[in-house]
Formats: structure tokens, sequence, C-alpha cells
């Protein structure tokens, strides 16, 4: 009798933590972006022009949110609530038009309290982790992934954009089939005007209280 190869399913809880386990502190991401923008580069293989250039518009975005975003006071008694040792998973990519705004929101919250942590890892080197967590089938980046370390167990993930940016993507899919350039300057011009709330407010949403 032939051996038969039975091949196991992946376990995302597993791979989450091995991830979690390579990741970059928000800091260091930072000065990874940084640094890639200074010498005009991207991150992944492909070092096209237009990554490149988001690149370096996303620093300057992210510097200017690391700066200007706010928690309300109501959000952050609810953030200090939480009493269970988290990790934020962020798969991203340095070129990611809609990690800018997103990742200075979580680092923010991780701030607040010290049982949250927050890793980051570059998404084309994690396919393995990015292939657990697709959104309507897609790679989308930013993803969110949430590990409650003290219950052994994801709790909740999110992405790649808040509600509404998400409810506006949709809808002008609808109408239009794909996304333009200049709807993608539009959907920067309300992420400037939201000042990251909308993606806050989701967040504490899966945030687990006792």
């Amino acid at each position: 009798m032939e051996a038969v190869e039975i091949k196991l399913e992946e376990n995302p809880l597993e791979l989450v933590k091995d991830g979690i386990a390579k990741g970059m502190d928000y800091e260091q991401y930072r000065e990874l972006v940084a640094q890639l923008a200074k010498h005009g580069q991207t991150t992944g293989s492909e070092q096209l022009e237009a990554r490149i250039n988001y690149t370096e518009l996303n620093d300057r975005r992210m510097k200017r949110w690391d700066k200007t975003i706010k928690i309300p006071e109501e959000a952050q008694q609810q953030i200090a609530k939480v009493k269970s040792k988290l990790v934020f998973l962020v798969l991203s990519e340095s070129w990611c038009g809609d990690a800018a705004p997103s990742l200075p929101v979580m680092n923010k919250i991780a701030e607040l309290n010290p049982n949250i942590e927050l890793k980051i890892i570059l998404r084309d080197e994690h396919l393995d982790v990015m292939n657990q967590f697709l959104t309507n089938g897609s790679q989308s980046i930013p993803k969110l992934v949430i590990l409650d370390q003290d219950a052994d167990t994801l709790v909740g993930e999110w992405g790649p954009r808040p509600g509404i940016a998400t409810q506006m993507v949709e809808d002008f899919k609808k109408e239009h089939g794909t996304l333009t350039s200049q709807f993608k300057q539009d959907l920067q011009v309300w992420y400037n005007k939201d000042k990251g709330q909308n993606t806050l407010n989701d967040l504490l949403n899966l945030l687990p209280l006792e």
C-alpha cells in the first residue's frame, strides 16, 4: 500500500505568533520607511517608480499624523480598561497609501496601554500569514490581526481601511469599475479631514474589555 502524504492545514494562530516574533516595532518601521524614502527605494522586490514615490509620500504623511492624531479622553479611558495582553500584528508595505494614516493610530493606542504591543511585518515577506487573512480573496493591506496572549487566541482583525473609507471605495468601484488617481487623491483628503477618528472607533470596537 502506497504511503499517502497528508498535508496539514496551516494554523493561523501559529503563523501569527511567528510573524510577531519576526516583526518590527513602530519605531523600527518608521525608521525603515524614512531610510527608504531618503534613498529613493521601497519595500518589496519591485523597485517601481510609483511605489518609490508613494514611500516618500507616506513617510511625510506619517510624520504629520504622528504629531497631529489625537485620542479623545473617552477613548483613552476605554483603552486603559484593556487588561489582557494583546499584540497588534499588522501586515504592511512602505508604499501602501492606506497604511500610512492607519498605523499612527494603532501606535497611539499601543502607547496608551502597556498591555498592548504593536508589531509590523511586510506582506510580501510573509505571504503565509497574509493568505490566512484575505479581504474578499485579495491580499489587501494594511491588515491588522489581534492576538490575545493570555487566552492564546485571535480576537479580531481589521483592514484594509476604516469603515467610511471602505464604503467610499465600494461605492466608487460599483459606479466606475476601478479606482482612479483622482479618487485616490480624494480618499487622502478624507483621511486628512478624518484625522484617524474612524480608524480609532473601528479599533476600539475590537478591544476585549473586562
